[in-house]
């Protein structure tokens, strides 16, 4: 198990490190995605499935989406526990695109502001890294997530419609934050396939 720190993050009183996850830390993740089952039965209509962990290490982009690496970070507080985690995709799509495929901190931890600190926190690293741009999906009507997200600067700039997520057909808003002097319209003439109405 790695124990490099790659960022910390004070939030809220609580001191928080973020680490790169590894192989042996799918049963801790599994236990967490467990214990915390706010998003899956939201965004799947149904609680983690058993296999949940290990499908995140598994998951990679489809084929046709370029990407340069995927990082799966852990969030642990002082005592080692696993308070929350993120799953990135670095250079997706095009260069300095970063995408956030997965940004979960568990249910105890939310309305202290851990979430906006932790974010905020990454996306800065990210930046270090090379992000210009960051882009997600968020699922209409999953209102907590959808408001954290207006909250962070991110917008819309396209909807997919009609994607299927465990036991639901949802339809996502594809929302984007430009970091630095980079607007959204110089991403949409680099992902051409988030501009509205494309196939």
């Amino acid at each position: 198990m790695s124990a490099v720190a790659l960022f910390t993050a004070a939030a809220a009183g609580h001191a928080l490190r973020a680490r790169e996850l590894q192989p042996d830390d799918v049963p801790g993740l599994q236990r967490f995605f467990d214990d915390n089952p706010a998003y899956f039965l939201a965004v799947h209509g149904e609680p983690a499935h058993a296999t949940e962990a290990q499908q995140e290490f598994d998951d990679v982009p489809p084929a046709g989406m370029a990407y340069r690496r995927r990082w799966l970070l852990a969030f642990e507080d002082a005592d080692g526990r696993l308070v929350g985690m993120a799953s990135l995709v670095e250079d997706f799509l095009a260069a300095e695109v970063w995408h956030i495929g997965l940004f979960v901190v568990a249910t105890s931890l939310h309305g202290l502001g851990v979430a906006p600190a932790l974010y905020a926190t990454m996306e800065a690293w990210m930046r270090d890294r090379g992000a210009r741009w960051i882009r997600l999906g968020a699922v209409q009507g999953y209102a907590r997530a959808e408001r954290f997200w207006w909250r962070q600067g991110y917008v819309e700039v396209r909807q997919r419609l009609g994607v299927a997520m465990g036991r639901r057909v949802n339809d996502l808003r594809v929302m984007v934050k430009p970091l630095g002097e980079a607007g959204v319209a110089d991403y949409l003439a680099r992902v051409a396939r988030d501009n509205p109405g494309a196939p």
